[in-house]
Parts: C-alpha cells; sequence; structure tokens
C-alpha cells in the first residue's frame, strides 16, 4: 500500500489559486451542506405550528410534507441561508499574507 502525505493540489501548500469551476463547487457543496443543515429544523418547526389536523392522517402526507421542508431548506440555502455557506467558504480561501514593509 503506497501512503502519501504530501498532496500537492491543495493550495495553501502549492500557493495555487483555485480555478473558478473549483470556487463554483465549493460554493454549491456550502449551499447543500447548509440546505442538510436547515431541513430538520425547518422540519421541526412544521411539525410544532402544524398542530394535529386531519391532512397529517393522509398516506404520504409526510413524504409530502418531508419534501417540501426540503426544497424550502433548498431555496432559503441557495439566497444566501443564515450564513453557515459563507462560514464555510470563508475558511477553504487561502489565508491572506501581506507584503511584510
Amino acid at each position: 500500500m503506497n501512503v502519501s502525505l504530501s498532496d500537492n493540489s491543495d493550495p495553501l501548500i502549492t500557493g495555487n489559486v483555485p480555478s473558478a469551476k473549483a470556487v463554483l463547487k465549493n460554493e454549491k457543496a456550502a449551499r447543500d451542506f447548509e440546505a442538510m443543515l436547515l431541513t430538520p429544523v425547518l422540519d421541526a418547526l412544521q411539525k410544532t405550528f402544524a398542530g394535529d389536523s386531519e391532512d397529517s392522517k393522509i398516506p404520504g402526507a409526510s413524504d409530502y410534507r418531508a419534501i417540501g421542508t426540503q426544497a424550502l431548506a433548498q431555496a432559503i440555502a441557495a439566497r444566501g441561508g443564515i450564513g453557515i455557506a459563507q462560514l464555510i467558504l470563508r475558511h477553504l480561501q487561502p489565508p491572506k499574507v501581506s507584503g511584510g514593509s
């Protein structure tokens, strides 16, 4: 088994600036992750405020509600969300080093 501890694709090591494609990929991943975190929060809120209605007893109602909650979470995250995606993207940026003078 050949294991290498150095990864030459890391911009912090190589000093390379990530490509536009890589930046877009990271932005999408950060938004998707934020949506995944928002989904259970929104689901709990929906269950709390919806109460116990006759609609919840219809077969498939919980699946339909889950799809709607997931779509809402993705829409919120796509429009800036609550800032989790921005925190992740800021963490992924290479550190800014001053000129030294």
